[in-house]
């Protein structure tokens, strides 16, 4: 699978919006799930793999370096870490999950949209 970037053709867009190519990225296996852990801190490569509990180490490593690629996450001598794009990003996603937990999942806890 090709790194999304912005201006090219991604997944479900010929268009090459920034924001397509984002979403390509970020709907990826475990490639939310790796920015939202390094949120807390940097981390070895096994405390991610750990974190992310089902993901093969090969899938890791491939996820590891398409965000390292796309400049959301880097690698220093604490292990991974975010970049500045990448708490920027993290900054935008935070609120969405936060919404998804208590706004948006809870009209389905009772059957409401079933």
């Amino acid at each position: 699978m090709k790194l999304p970037i912005p201006g090219k053709p991604v997944r479900g867009s010929s268009t090459g919006q920034p924001i397509m190519a984002l979403l390509d990225l970020l709907g990826r296996n475990w490639a939310m799930g790796i920015i939202w852990f390094l949120n807390n801190g940097p981390s070895k490569f096994r405390s991610i793999q750990e974190y992310c509990q089902s993901i093969s180490p090969t899938t890791l490593n491939t996820r590891l370096k398409e965000l390292q690629k796309s400049h959301l996450i880097e690698k220093g001598s604490d292990g991974y870490q975010l970049t500045q794009l990448g708490n920027e990003l993290y900054q935008f996603i935070e609120p969405l999950g936060m919404w998804a937990r208590n706004s948006w999942a809870k009209k389905f806890e009772n059957n409401e949209s079933n």
